[in-house]
C-alpha cells in the first residue's frame, strides 16, 4: 500500500488538495477526523479552542504521535493500493508513517499567511474563525507539535498562492507522478 501525507498550516490548501484526490477517487484518511471524533465523544462543542485542547492532550498522554497512530487502522481499512492522509501535523506522525508504509511519500502546502486568514474566514467549518491573532494562536499550537519539521521533511511543496484551477492542476499533475512512481 502506498500512502500519500499532506501537511500544512491551517488553511494552506489541506482540504483543496484532499478534495482534488477524492475527485480522482483515492480513499481518504483525515486526521482532523480522530480529533474530532474524540471531540464528540467527550461531549464537546467543535470549536477550536477544544480541538486544540483535545489534540494537545493526547499527544501529552499517548505521546506525539498519537493522533497518525489512532488513523493507522483507518487508512489499512481502505484496503486500496493508494490512500492520501490529511492534516499531519508533526515530525512524529510522519515517522510513525514512513515506518509503517514504505513507500510513503509526504506532500507539504503551503501559503501566504493573508490568504490562509481570508480562507478561514469563509470556509465556514465549525472550528474556523477571522481574525490574526487567532490564526497566529493556531500555528504556533500546531508548530509545536512539529509541524515545521514535518513540513521542511516533505518530499513534495505544493505552493498555493494563485488561482484555484492552478492549484488544482499543480496538485494534478504531482498526484499522477507520485502515482506512476514505482
Amino acid at each position: 500500500m502506498k500512502v500519500i501525507g499532506v501537511v500544512g498550516l491551517p488553511a494552506s490548501g489541506k482540504g483543496e488538495f484532499s478534495r482534488i484526490v477524492g475527485e480522482m477517487g483515492i480513499p481518504l484518511v483525515v486526521m482532523g477526523d480522530v480529533i474530532r471524533e474524540v471531540v464528540k465523544e467527550e461531549g464537546l462543542l467543535v470549536t477550536d479552542a477544544n480541538l486544540g485542547a483535545v489534540a494537545h492532550r493526547l499527544r501529552r498522554e499517548e505521546g506525539m504521535a498519537a493522533i497518525a497512530r489512532r488513523a493507522l487502522p483507518r487508512i489499512r481499512a481502505c484496503n486500496a493500493p493508494l490512500v492520501l492522509v490529511d492534516g499531519i501535523r508533526g515530525d512524529s506522525e510522519v515517522s510513525v508513517f514512513r515506518e509503517e508504509f514504505p513507500q510513503f511519500s509526504l506532500i507539504g502546502i503551503d501559503a501566504p499567511f493573508y490568504e490562509r486568514l481570508e480562507r478561514l474566514s469563509r470556509r465556514g467549518r465549525e472550528d474556523d474563525f477571522s481574525r490574526s491573532d487567532q490564526l497566529v494562536e493556531r500555528d504556533q499550537r500546531e508548530i509545536s507539535w512539529g509541524l515545521g519539521r514535518a513540513l521542511s521533511s516533505a518530499d513534495y511543496t505544493l505552493f498555493n498562492e494563485g488561482t484555484l484551477e492552478e492549484f488544482t492542476c499543480a496538485a494534478r499533475s504531482l498526484l499522477l507522478k507520485i502515482m506512476e512512481d514505482p
